[in-house]
């Protein structure tokens, strides 16, 4: 599947989605800079950026800006997490 054709969906609804499932995705080997890239952007210039993850259901796409990170999750406007370990790639 190609990335372009995941699912698009809103920040509101991610809090529905799991993450239950041990996931092998191949993941950006730039990911950790991404983020790091991102939550720069979301906390200085409010800028929203596209994260393309894998919850239970599929492959899916939000825009949205990321606030914080930690080792294991990036934190979302509204407390929303998704694990990093889900994240498939940031584009910023």
């Amino acid at each position: 599947m190609e990335l372009m054709d995941c699912q698009l969906v809103e920040k509101e609804s991610l809090s529905s989605s799991h993450f239950k499932s041990v996931l092998k995705i191949k993941q950006d080997p730039l990911l950790k800079k991404q983020i790091e890239q991102a939550a720069i952007l979301g906390n200085i210039h409010h800028s929203k950026v596209n994260i393309f993850f894998m919850d239970d259901e599929g492959y899916k796409r939000v825009n949205t800006t990321i606030w914080a990170y930690g080792d294991s999750f990036i934190l979302l406007k509204g407390g929303i997490f998704i694990p990093i370990d889900h994240i498939v790639r940031i584009e910023v």
